[in-house]
């Protein structure tokens, strides 16, 4: 039993942050009907690498889901979704705001009063309203208008994109948090309500500290690196072998630092005594520090800097980030026949999440779900031969 069973999602969503948002809840035990557009989620081709037919990309975001094809722009299959959505908890989506309307599907003039208890989440770029309201968003475009982008990367050079797509995650979360509030609120009212999470706004919440230090400040966030604005040491430093990095938050684990690299006179230094010190004189700070590492290897002085209690870990690529006995210990990295993913991240001691289901091929619960829909043998056939519901193989 997972925390979320009895839960019925119906999701809309495609590309990224409505997708991961669906299979987390997915992965804890919320039933999870995909129905993707007649030519599958645009992520299903979002590749090389591809695996039976499967990419990397759409397999990383849809798993614990059975899929559809609906084309919504045909009125049966319309009706469809509002079928589907007799006993529907939530409905998830990301469409151009808007489209749902147009559809006859809007929330607030349709579905609110038909299903009082269905839980609306619209994940967008920027929201419906406002100055760029309604207009198409993309993670890189709301890493760049957020800030991310502009205190991203090296103080001499151009800023850079998070190679992880942060505003695409950051509102996925987000449109979680909604949609557990909402059901838990919905115990107490009986009543769904609009949920509504951008990835703009998704961008600016995760801009701390350069945002509370300007806020408070006035003065801009510049590049820097891989440096802390608040703290130091707490930065990237080469070894002589691997890179190591180092965030130091107290006094006492800065002295331990000192220590552990036999230079205690740094630790004693005035310039140095606490930490807004070593914040004003962190380029000083970084050449007594860097010449010190040069005799050691990054995971063996990281494993006795946390010996020490020095917050320490050696700079490692995806592949053995991933073959890392923490990592395998902590299962975050799941497989089972057909399927190698990432694992679940919230841990729940009573009732954990699992990998039911491997990511679905397109379409390929299609008759199944519209017989669960009450739909008779001969009203899907009729649904499937007009091209209102695919089936797999026929996609595109």
């Amino acid at each position: 039993m997972g925390a979320l069973d009895g839960i019925k999602v119906v999701d809309l969503s495609r590309i990224l942050a409505g997708p991961i948002c669906a299979q987390i809840l997915g992965d804890h035990g919320a039933e999870i009907l995909k129905v993707e557009p007649p030519t599958g989620d645009e992520t299903r081709s979002w590749g090389p690498p591809f695996k039976d037919g499967q990419s990397a990309y759409f397999t990383g975001l849809n798993r614990n889901k059975r899929s559809i094809a609906i084309d919504l722009t045909h009125p049966d299959g319309r009706a469809l979704v509002l079928r589907m959505l007799e006993g529907a908890d939530v409905l998830l989506e990301n469409f151009k705001a808007g489209t749902m309307e147009k559809w006859g599907l809007g929330y607030h003039d349709v579905l609110a009063e038909r299903f009082p208890r269905l839980v609306y989440c619209r994940i967008s770029g920027y929201g419906a309203d406002g100055p760029l309201g309604g207009l198409p968003g993309y993670d890189a475009v709301a890493q760049a208008m957020g800030g991310v982008m502009d205190i991203n990367g090296e103080p001499d050079g151009p800023p850079l994109r998070l190679s992880v797509p942060l505003s695409d995650f950051g509102a996925a979360y987000n449109a979680v948090q909604g949609i557990l509030l909402a059901l838990f609120e919905r115990t107490r009212s009986e009543r769904g309500q609009f949920v509504e999470s951008t990835l703009l706004d998704a961008t600016l919440a995760l801009l701390h500290p350069q945002g509370a230090n300007y806020l408070m400040s006035g003065q801009r966030p510049v590049r820097m690196g891989s440096s802390h604005p608040n703290i130091s040491p707490y930065d990237c430093f080469p070894t002589g072998a691997g890179y190591i990095y180092i965030s130091c938050g107290n006094n006492r684990q800065f002295e331990r630092l000192c220590a552990e690299l036999d230079v205690p006179e740094v630790a004693a230094d005035p310039r140095f005594a606490t930490n807004a010190d070593r914040v004003v004189h962190k380029v000083e700070l970084r050449a007594l520090l860097e010449s010190r590492f040069a005799a050691h290897e990054a995971g063996t002085l990281a494993e006795r800097l946390l010996a020490r209690g020095v917050p320490a870990g050696a700079v490692l690529g995806v592949a053995d980030a991933l073959a890392h006995p923490q990592v395998l210990h902590r299962e975050m990295v799941v497989e089972r026949p057909g399927y190698r993913g990432l694992g679940i991240p919230i841990k729940l001691g009573r009732t954990p999440g699992a990998v039911g289901r491997i990511p679905p091929r397109f379409a390929e619960h299609s008759r199944e779900l519209l017989a669960e829909a009450g739909l008779d043998d001969r009203t899907i056939d009729r649904l499937i031969g007009d091209g209102v519901v695919l089936e797999p193989g026929n996609d595109g």
